[in-house]
């Protein structure tokens, strides 16, 4: 699953330069892009209130998900007691190596990121990826890292996997090994033949072993169990026949710009009984490719989560990003680890809390938390 830039990088070199040397055409595409957003979520449904209970908020995901995933945990770990990272690297990985004033973002996502050693660069070093966490901590841009002490952490690493390949994955172990994380709440699971997907234990999936659309392979086990399970050790079975109910709601309300490169409409599984009751909530991130556009409901359907969820009160939160080939340059649906959804590409805030794409999932999950019955 190729990140967008990675077939064309030159196009989105010349995207970029089209936004920072020719705002006025960026702004009236992006005018035009609200207008009809606006018009396309006329009648979405708003995302109810559930008074779930945000202290126990987990989040995981698959490659740019993956990535988005462990940039949340680590923004908001006042929030987060959990991640699960499959195929993905650590916290502001594309923002090293670089210096003041000029860090290849772009560069480093597709080389120090994804396959260093195809790339002919070094993998991404925790201590450096931390050290400026701890910076940006201070700086009152994401929450205290002294709260990445009590997440649980699962990581996974296809055997098979040529995209995202191991020293990537290794490097988020290291960089909550350094902050204080003990080794008893990071699990690593780097023996299962895998190519780059997430692993389901349904023989109507890809094979275990190749990377392909739609990025859900059949490897003998449910991963989203596998995750939630060391991410909530308390689980109960997971539940054969769902009786909870399957939502999409109008994610655009949450959005606070219109360059964000996140659809219109967003997903969460609600089970029976959080309808009456305070329900934990799992954030799930699909990969690059894995967008509605692109496989329909396969993701927030097919994946496993939600049987999980269903017996065990947690709302799974499926928020989605979406392709967009012109500003920003995000073609095949990616979440943002690299800055593509700032106005700046030189000086990006796609790791801080203010993040366009973090903010707008922070609105949903405190939607989640409000009171039952009460007004977005």
């Amino acid at each position: 699953m190729p990140f967008p830039q990675l077939a064309t990088p030159t196009g989105a070199l010349l995207a970029a330069c089209l936004f920072t040397f020719a705002p006025g055409i960026a702004h009236a595409v992006t005018a035009t892009t609200a207008k009809a957003q606006a018009a396309a979520t006329g009648d979405a449904p708003a995302l109810p209130a559930y008074q779930a209970d945000l202290s126990q908020t987990t989040v995981s995901g698959l490659s740019s998900g993956a990535f988005m995933a462990a940039q949340f945990a680590v923004a908001y770990s006042s929030t987060v007691t959990g991640a699960g990272i499959i195929a993905g690297g650590p916290y502001f990985c594309s923002g090293q190596p670089g210096s003041f004033p000029y860090i290849p973002y772009l560069t480093n996502a597709l080389g120090t990121c994804m396959n260093p050693d195809s790339a002919h660069v070094a993998p991404p070093v925790a201590s450096e990826l931390l050290r400026a966490a701890n910076d940006f901590a201070r700086a009152r841009l994401i929450d205290d890292t002294a709260n990445l002490k009590r997440q649980r952490v699962y990581l996974f690493s296809g055997t098979k996997d040529q995209t995202v390949t191991r020293p990537v994955v290794e490097q988020v172990g290291k960089f909550y090994e350094l902050a204080g994380t003990p080794t008893a709440q990071i699990r690593f699971v780097d023996t299962v033949n895998a190519g780059h997907a997430i692993i389901t234990d349904n023989n109507q999936d890809k094979a275990c072993d190749v990377t392909a659309s739609p990025f859900i392979n059949d490897c003998d086990f449910v991963q989203a169990r596998d995750i939630l399970q060391h991410l909530y050790p308390d689980l109960l079975p997971s539940s054969t026949t769902l009786t909870g109910k399957l939502i999409s709601f109008n994610q655009r309300s949450f959005i606070r710009n219109s360059y964000s490169s996140m659809n219109n409409t967003a997903y969460a599984y609600i089970p029976k009984a959080c309808d009456s009751e305070s329900c934990r909530v799992h954030v799930v991130f699909h990969g690059c490719l894995q967008t509605t556009q692109a496989i329909g409901n396969r993701f927030y359907t097919s994946t496993g989560y939600n049987q999980v969820a269903d017996a065990n009160k947690i709302i799974v939160l499926y928020p989605q990003a979406e392709p967009s080939p012109v500003f920003p340059y995000n073609p095949k649906g990616c979440w943002d680890f690299w800055g593509y959804t700032s106005l700046n590409p030189l000086d990006p805030n796609f790791y801080t809390r203010s993040g366009t794409q973090m903010d707008a999932v922070k609105r949903m999950l405190e939607r989640l938390g409000a009171a039952r019955n009460s007004r977005q």
